[in-house]
């Protein structure tokens, strides 16, 4: 990976933690909301791998818990685990599945609402598992599921080899 690369990954995901924080939060569909920030991470993550996932994930969460003035660490902690693990699944799977960024999409969207659940209760937040989890859940599923063609085709765009070949990547083998 070049310096090209990670500059590239770094501009889309600041863009996406801007226009998440501007444009994306103050708008929700059917109780739902987009969360642009969190799918462009999944996408980086599954092309770039999980340190470049859990960096963007870091860098992301804090351009985010910054401008809204939220807890500090709170975001950035959730979407650095959720890069590193996205990251992780695109290392150690095929990452020209087609299934692969749906899934992965899905699964980024349940942990990471779960995570901030727990998190906010933990620190002592008024906060309803009911409207979180089975009110406000399935319709972000779904409109994440609906954000991530047009994302994963930008990011696939944005994060393409500047030269015209690159050597595919060999896929990680796990023991056992």
């Amino acid at each position: 990976m070049t310096g090209g690369d990670v500059a590239r990954a770094a501009l889309l995901l600041f863009a996406a933690a801007i226009l998440q924080v501007t444009l994306v939060a103050s708008g929700g569909i059917a109780g739902g909301s987009f969360d642009l920030l969190l799918v462009v991470l999944v996408a980086v993550a599954l092309a770039r791998g999980s340190v470049v996932g859990a960096l963007g994930g870091f860098g992301g969460g804090l351009v985010v818990d910054t401008a809204t003035l939220g807890t500090l660490g709170l975001t950035s902690l959730l979407l650095t685990i959720v890069g590193y693990w996205i990251g992780r699944y695109g290392e150690t799977t095929g990452r020209d599945r087609a299934h692969a960024p749906y899934l992965s999409v899905v699964v980024a969207t349940i942990l990471y609402a779960a995570g901030a659940f727990g998190l906010h209760a933990l620190l002592g937040n008024d906060v309803s598992a009911r409207l979180v989890l089975l009110d406000w859940l399935p319709p972000s599923v779904v409109l994440n599921l609906v954000l991530a063609l047009p994302v994963f085709w930008l990011a696939r765009r944005v994060l393409a080899p500047s030269g015209a070949t690159r050597a595919p990547r060999a896929e990680v083998r796990t023991a056992g």
